[in-house]
């Protein structure tokens, strides 16, 4: 996992969701975020559950994490993460960074979220405190312009990543279907889904 001392004093980028299943969408914001910011590593977080998203249907947190983990495999840059399975539910995210902050106390760390998110940031759980202690890294997102308070921000940066309109509700939709999803997910996640026969009726 994902518990291991992160290397100096490095700045590390976290990814949370659900990544259900993780896309080349997700795989390339990450790698672009690994080599085109000031941060050392990304990390995939991956959540049991969002406080958010209640009614959303998702796989084991283990199959889910093991996709993630089978996708970056070989790349150093990037990390997945399972510090909120054995965290109280539901997780939020306060909760996970002052956590990763103890266990990690010489690594500074960068929240990444899209455009979408940072529209709702403000009903967050401790949201002053995270927007006061942390630096965002944001992402635009296609039909959700920036709210005019984020310019404001000096804790804010807005990144220009590549982005590719490509949703895992998209995928599991294709799956069910019968339609492929091929070059929507590393090939090694495509062969979890089929040997697990997720999403498949």
């Amino acid at each position: 996992m994902s518990t291991t001392a992160a290397s100096g004093s490095a700045r590390i980028g976290l990814l949370f969701g659900s990544f259900n299943p993780i896309h080349i969408g997700h795989l390339i914001l990450a790698q672009h975020m690994a080599t085109h910011t000031d941060l050392a590593e990304v990390w995939f977080v991956v959540s049991p559950q969002s406080p958010y998203k209640v009614n959303q249907e998702l796989l084991p947190e283990d199959v889910r994490f093991a996709m993630v983990a089978a996708a970056i495999m070989g790349n150093k840059q990037l990390r997945a993460v399972d510090i909120e399975f054995r965290l109280p539910k539901p997780n939020f995210t306060i909760t996970t960074l002052d956590e990763l902050r103890q266990l990690h106390p010489t690594s500074e760390f960068v929240l990444l979220m899209g455009g979408d998110n940072l529209l709702g940031l403000a009903g967050w759980k401790d949201t002053a405190r995270i927007q006061h202690e942390f630096d965002i890294y944001v992402y635009p997102r296609p039909g959700h312009p920036l709210p005019d308070e984020a310019s404001q921000n000096p804790r804010l940066r807005i990144v220009a990543a590549p982005l590719l309109d490509i949703s895992a509700t998209f995928i599991r939709q294709s799956v069910q279907t019968s339609k492929s999803i091929r070059y929507l997910v590393p090939e090694v996640v495509e062969q979890q889904i089929v040997a697990g026969g997720y999403w498949q009726n």
